[in-house]
């Protein structure tokens, strides 16, 4: 697998939350090089099965997932004029809007340009200038003079919309654009996927692309429900210290290795989070020491992954958060380092084929 490429091809699909149905068929055409299986449920998650050379009924299965979604907005409503009024879907930052290039959905899944408009600069006065519009005070232009110019391109009332998506190669193995969050997280997936068909592990494992995290992080559960794994490994990104806003407060930076989460928690909106499953976290640090690879520690307030749900399934499923640091989350220009998907892939297929029947499910 090219994963530079593959990142790119990710990056570049439009797959708002709740319209993942691009990524989802993109990401099982990858998986079906690999797996034993691949299928998309109900829900619209991808899962590839590779099966494990442990028969018994004892074997582990495991359930390795990254969400395909991206954050974007909802069409709310269509002016007179042809402007669009949107709401958020997903975590948007606000101060990022004014100015920036969307691609709004036909409700037959096209995909037509368009921007967020602002006041004219020479207009504004010395007040407005120090104040962040919100999104519902903006308006979004395709160049469409009418409503019924614009309900004559197939968009209506509900339709998502997104940041333009874009992929630019910066110095060294550093990339940005949109949706490195998670789409990075989807390659490590297919990474894994090829790495464990030349190498059957012992346990059965589970890959899984997910849906609706960015809109209610509940797009996992039903993946969780149907393939009932022993134990789950969450791939989304941590936020690095290495740019003067954040260096206060962590310690993690870019092309120094994958990341893994021991606390994260909401704490807005809904009391979740997740405490690292402390045997899989041990056996991170272990198999990164082992396959000399740094592992980088991440704990925070105000994040929220899949494995929050995920683990409160059957009679509790062990979740570990782990993966790779980005820069400028939720924006237009996420940022990684693309040495660090590598050493995940590495780090992850180790984990696994170091697993077998006997690893301890207990939370202890």
């Amino acid at each position: 697998m090219d994963l530079l490429a593959t990142i790119k091809d990710f990056m570049l699909t439009e797959a708002v939350s709740g319209y993942e149905k691009k990524m989802a068929y993109k990401l099982k055409d990858y998986f079906d090089q690999y797996s034993d299986e691949t299928y998309i449920d109900k829900a619209g998650n991808t899962i590839a099965k590779i099966s494990g050379t442990e028969t018994d009924p004892e074997a582990l299965t495991l359930m390795i997932f990254a969400h395909v979604d991206q954050l974007g907005f909802i069409v709310r409503k269509i002016e007179n004029s042809g402007l669009i009024q949107v709401d958020r879907l997903g975590g948007i930052p606000e101060k990022v809007l004014p100015g920036a290039t969307v691609s709004v959905s036909t409700i037959d899944g096209d995909y037509i340009p368009g921007v967020f408009g602002n006041k004219s600069h020479h207009a504004t006065s010395p007040e407005e200038k120090y104040k962040v519009d919100t999104v519902t005070s903006l308006l979004i232009d395709i160049g469409a003079s009418s409503r019924e110019e614009v309900m004559n391109t197939g968009i209506h009332i509900g339709c998502p919309v997104c940041y333009k998506p874009s992929f630019t190669k910066l110095q060294e193995n550093r990339i940005s654009g949109t949706s490195v969050d998670n789409r990075a997280g989807c390659a490590a997936l297919v990474g894994v996927a090829e790495a464990l068909s030349q190498n059957s592990p012992k346990v059965t494992v589970y890959l899984v692309g997910t849906v609706w995290e960015e809109f209610n992080i509940r797009g996992a559960i039903f993946a969780a429900r149907s393939i009932k794994p022993d134990l789950a490994l969450c791939i989304d990104v941590a936020l690095p210290g290495d740019t003067p806003d954040l260096m206060s407060r962590y310690d993690l930076g870019l092309g120094e290795g994958p990341t893994v989460t021991l606390y994260n928690f909401h704490g807005r909106g809904t009391l979740n989070g997740n405490i690292a499953h402390q045997g899989l976290y041990r056996h991170a640090l272990a198999c990164a020491e082992a396959s000399g690879i740094n592992l980088q520690e991440f704990a925070s307030l105000g994040l929220l992954t899949d494995s929050a749900y995920v683990q409160l399934e059957h009679n509790y499923i062990g979740c570990l958060d782990i993966g790779f640091p980005v820069r400028y989350t939720h924006s237009p220009v996420e940022t990684c380092d693309i040495a660090d998907i590598k050493e995940l892939i590495h780090l992850l297929t180790y984990m696994v084929n170091k697993m077998d029947k006997n690893f301890s499910l207990s939370r202890f």
